[in-house]
């Protein structure tokens, strides 16, 4: 049985980083509010604003999940049509 780790962190872009167990909400900017890189509004708890991210909301969600899974114990998926190399 695997034991539960601490939730890693996670990349927002411009060498921002989070516990992936922190964040509650992505919200994309919409394309007007877009610009310099900025892509995500990132909800982080314990901070009153959002984070500005320069990553996708689908990227950051991606990292979220599989860092939650890792820190949970629950293996990997593997992609369909992928063979194990062992």
């Amino acid at each position: 049985m695997a034991t539960k780790r601490e939730a890693r962190l996670i990349s927002l872009g411009y060498g921002r980083h989070v516990r992936a167990d922190r964040v509650f909400a992505l919200v994309p900017l919409e394309p007007g509010e877009r610009g310099d890189g900025r892509r995500t509004y990132v909800h982080v708890e314990g901070l009153s604003e959002p984070l500005v991210a320069s990553r996708s909301e689908r990227a950051i969600l991606t990292d979220v999940e599989a860092a939650l899974a890792e820190a949970a114990g629950i293996p990997r998926r593997r992609a369909k049509g992928q063979e194990s190399l062992l």
